[in-house]
């Protein structure tokens, strides 16, 4: 799941906060700033560098034995290839190699039968298509050519490479040994990653592709049956498509506050971070009451999936150039799922005085620890810092009061109803999708987090739900698996916004609707003067972040490849042009990006959801028009009119999206 959370700012408890996820049915924005050289000789490459897929496809003898459920297991092969390929994003750079289909007996015999390039559906389909199972299973020099195929990251760029083996048993050859090459080719785990699924495997094979997933820094998965293999085939390949899109630029953080290099403000950077490791970053800041409001964010990315610990995290520390601590957050997993985005963040916010050790001007110092347990894994965390400025306001100008109650926007808000429409969230903050009020669909592998963004201004209120769809569930024995889904906020300057008390952003999932929600206060300027935690960061007008995680342990539960989700997003409250007390609403009826002034906005009639009460289930909600929503198991469904890439997400699940 996404973090827990604690907090401090000038050595004062923040309180903590956590997430919580279930799901049911179906003012002018303040741009990124823009990155800045760490140092002289920092290149001007601000892009993540490379993302790519290789899929490596047993095509050895055993290949042509029958699945048991009709046809050969090389058919069921090609058929999961052609549902991957559908699955992912036009133009993504994939490429296809095989092993064991040219010779009968020889340990060299691999094949590139589609060079990794920009998509070709038709192509590769047509590549597999040919393809007729003959020979031995070389896995090791089949692995170290597919590294060979994948593109480099262009230098001091961040980019994540995925090698996917398909195999229906071990490797026959033995010279290399395949756990030893994946080792060798992935080494800190950074930038190449190798995931392996086993086809109606057991025994000595499963525990080499295990063994191969775990040294490759990657995960295994397990196909029993044909549909089986389609589906773990689409999610391997999603979660390379869906890899975090970095922005900034590179610069190496030092071992101690001595030597900890200058990051400018406004500026993005690019670090990466071991288990266990500190790194030491550095800034100028001014002094006096003109002096900006400064915020550094740091968001760790694992593998999604990584093998984590639930206090495994960040913490992120900034001081003054006496050494008085200024900030500190911590962000942790709090589950042991696996391994999704995690972003710590401080302040420094100057007083009017300027009497405090954190007003001073000079150089301060920022420290950034990851903890890691025992068992965790051990590969290197790419990591973005954001170093944001805010202007002081000017003399004389009296801002409007603070706003510490959510009002129309707490946990009973009604938000908009209607037809959904469908969107695909980003990778990040750097590309999250624009949302306004409305109703929103999407969909979301295991372990994946989808990213979007609210533009909210002075006096608004982001108020949103998120509601998983009932999903029809694996066939398993024993008792019923369970996962989480959970949400976070937020604030520009990638401020966390806890939930509080006010709502429930983390719940256990097991395949039936659920819903986590989550909102903000209205946003004030003063609102940083407040010491509750839900309230200080909701202190500036612009872009809000929505993120969505699916546990990675919904991989045991979900029959399809992806669960969809619902997100019914508001804005309340009448944008004004400014953070003064008397400042004027915009626009006639003080509407911001096109909403209405008072009143919720959507595709349909404003309702409210209902609560679960007198044996009702929670996913039973009200809806507005022709919106109705079903959610009982067999209720009547519709499909998504969605382009190929997402038609596993398609399929009617127990209710009508």
């Amino acid at each position: 799941m996404r973090t827990a959370r604690g907090r401090r700012a000038g050595g004062l408890p923040r309180g903590v906060s956590g997430g919580v996820l279930l799901a049911l049915l179906a003012g002018p924005a303040v741009a990124p700033a823009a990155a800045v050289p760490a140092a002289p000789d920092a290149r001007d490459a601000t892009e993540s560098g490379t993302h790519a897929l290789e899929i490596v496809l047993d095509s050895s003898g055993s290949m042509a034995r029958a699945t048991g459920s009709g046809g050969t297991r090389m058919e069921s092969a090609r058929d999961a290839v052609g549902t991957l390929v559908d699955s992912l994003p036009d133009g993504y750079p994939t490429g296809l190699r095989v092993y064991g289909a040219d010779r009968a007996a020889s340990c060299t015999d691999t094949r590139l039968v589609e060079p990794v390039g920009a998509l070709d559906r038709a192509g590769i389909k047509k590549a597999v298509s040919a393809v007729r199972p003959k020979g031995e299973t070389p896995i090791g020099p089949a692995l170290r050519k597919a590294a060979d195929d994948l593109p480099d990251p262009p230098r001091n760029t961040l980019g994540r490479r995925t090698i996917v083996l398909v195999s229906d048993g071990e490797d026959t050859c033995g010279d290399p040994e395949p756990c030893e090459v994946a080792e060798e080719l992935s080494r800190d785990g950074l930038d190449l990653r190798i995931d392996t699924i086993g086809f109606q495997v057991r025994g000595e094979a499963r525990k080499q592709l295990e063994c191969i997933a775990e040294a490759g820094h990657g995960e295994y998965y397990d196909a029993p049956e044909a549909e089986d293999l389609a589906r773990e085939l689409e999610r391997a390949g999603r979660q390379s498509a869906a890899g975090y899109r970095f922005e900034g630029r590179r610069v190496a953080g030092a071992r101690s506050s001595a030597d900890a290099p200058a990051l400018r403000a406004p500026g993005q950077y690019l670090d990466t971070i071991g288990p266990g490791e500190t790194r030491w970053y550095s800034t100028e800041l001014g002094a006096g009451s003109t002096a900006r409001a400064v915020d550094l964010a740091a968001t760790g990315v694992p593998r999604p999936g990584a093998r984590v610990g639930s206090t495994d995290g960040l913490e992120l520390t900034m001081r003054s150039p006496d050494g008085s601590r200024c900030g500190n957050d911590r962000s942790w997993f709090a589950q042991d799922e696996g391994g999704v985005p995690l972003t710590a963040a401080v302040s420094r916010i100057p007083d009017g005085d300027g009497a405090r050790s954190c007003d001073r001007p000079g150089r301060f110092t920022f420290e950034l620890t990851r903890a890691t347990a025992d068992g965790s894994d051990r590969a290197r965390w790419p990591v973005e810092l954001r170093l944001g400025t805010e202007r002081a306001l000017p003399g004389g100008v009296a801002p409007a009061r603070a706003e510490t109650g959510y009002g129309p926007g707490g946990e009973d808000a009604a938000l908009p109803t209607g037809a959904p429409r469908d969107i695909e969230g980003g990778t990040g903050f750097n590309d999250a999708k624009k949302l306004r009020a409305g109703v929103w669909r999407d969909t979301l592998v295991p372990a994946q987090t989808r990213w979007y963004r609210v533009p909210v201004g002075w006096n608004q209120q982001l108020r949103y739900d998120v509601e998983f769809a009932n999903e029809p569930a694996r066939p398993r024995s024993g008792g019923v698996p369970s996962s989480s889904v959970w949400t976070e906020l937020y604030a520009p300057g990638r401020l966390p916004v806890p939930g509080g008390a006010e709502f429930t952003t983390r719940r256990p999932y097991r395949g039936e609707p659920v819903k986590v929600s989550h909102g903000t206060v209205p946003v004030s300027w003063r609102n940083r003067t407040e010491p509750a935690g839900s309230v200080r960061p909701v202190r500036r007008d612009g872009d809000y972040y929505v993120a969505v995680t699916l546990g990675a342990g919904a991989d045991r539960i979900a029959a399809h490849a992806a669960v969809r989700v619902v997100l019914r997003v508001d804005v309340k409250g009448r944008r004004k042009r400014g953070p003064e007390h008397d400042a004027p609403y915009a626009g006639a009826g003080g509407a911001a990006d096109g909403r209405s002034g008072g009143r919720s906005a959507g595709s349909g009639t404003s309702g409210s959801v209902q609560r679960a009460a007198g044996g009702v289930h929670p996913a039973v909600a009200a809806a507005g028009g022709a919106a109705a929503v079903l959610l009982a198991a067999g209720g009547a469904g519709y499909a998504l009119r969605r382009r190929a890439r997402v038609r596993s997400a398609t399929a009617t699940r127990g209710g009508t999206w």
